[in-house]
Formats: C-alpha cells, structure tokens, sequence
C-alpha cells in the first residue's frame, strides 16, 4: 500500500450521502465497522471484502459498492486522496455519451484526435486500438504521464459512453488540469 497522505479528511463529500443512502448505513456506523476490523491497517482489498461483508446483498452492484465504500474510508483516513490508486499513482477520467455504437464512437475519435502527437507537453506513443466483445479501445502511453485509455462501452441500442481514463501520474497536482484537456478533447466530438 502506499504511503498515507496528509492527515485529515479528504473523502470527496458527494459519497457519503450516496453511500448512505445506498446500504441503509450511516457514515459513522461504516467507520465503526472500518475501525473494529483495524482496516487503517490493512491493504485495499482487505478493505473491500469488509466492505463487501457489511453491505446488503440485494444492493444492486454489490462488490462495486464495497470498492467505493473502501476507497472513500481510505480517503477519510488519509490513506490516499481523490485521485490516488492503491499503488500510489494517480489517475483521471472523463466521459461523454455518444449517439452512435462503439466503433463508431472510436472511429469519431481517431478522426479527431488519432493523430496528435502530444497532451499537456507529454508525447504520445503509437495508439493500440483493440477491440472485446463488450468494448473497443483506443490505447496509448504519455512520455512521464502515465497511460491512456479511450474506450467505447454500448449504453442501450443507439447511444454509447465514451471514456478516456489516463492512469500513472506521479502526483495528484495537475488532474484537473487533465481532467479539463480530456473533457475539451471529448467535447469536440
């Protein structure tokens, strides 16, 4: 795990009403069963499954509800902060959703982004486009920024998500800032 990040409570706000409100719990009753674990000692995934123990089984998504409980707890004690992986890199993402399907959704990126050779100063590699049977990708790694990941998810019949997801960068001071540059980037589409 990585090493703590300043104290205090750094838990992005908007979660734990939506934590709440989802497992019926409160936010003090989370911490009472965080702490009763010792989780401020442990790794991540042991974390999540003491999440995923205390959160009810008809919850719609439970395992991804446990992973969100466990990273705002982590957040909360200064673990990590908003941003921040368990490995201790950072990471941002943006999306937009599309009229149109998957590879279309790639096709419409490529055309307008396929060929710049930088972000934010950072030059891009040679794209590796892939494609499963749920998502197409449009992959690349930024020289000292990490990797990028753009991928087209089906959302309904007509309509698609589109994500970009950068993920390894050193230090959280520059995510809005790319947050903001993808955003852009999305919105010319």
């Amino acid at each position: 795990m990585a090493e703590p990040a300043p104290s205090g409570n750094l838990t992005r706000g908007e979660r734990i009403p939506a934590i709440e409100r989802a497992t019926g719990r409160s936010w003090a009753d989370w911490l009472h069963i965080f702490e009763a674990a010792d989780a401020s000692r442990i790794g991540h995934s042991e974390i999540a499954r003491v999440a995923r123990a205390a959160v009810p089984d008809d919850l719609q998504s439970p395992d991804w509800w446990a992973q969100g409980i466990a990273i705002a707890y982590e957040q909360h004690v200064g673990l990590r902060v908003p941003g921040q992986s368990t490995s201790g890199t950072f990471r941002v993402s943006a999306s937009r959703t599309l009229p149109m399907d998957r590879d279309e959704a790639i096709d419409a990126w490529v055309a307008a982004h396929g060929s710049v050779v930088e972000h934010l100063g950072h030059a891009a590699s040679a794209p590796r486009p892939s494609r499963t049977d749920k998502r197409s990708f449009w992959r690349f790694n930024l020289e000292g920024a990490g990797k990028v990941e753009v991928s087209a998810t089906p959302k309904g019949e007509d309509r698609v998500i589109l994500g970009v997801s950068q993920d390894g960068l050193a230090d959280g001071d520059r995510i809005e800032e790319w947050r903001a540059h993808w955003k852009a980037l999305l919105a010319a589409l």
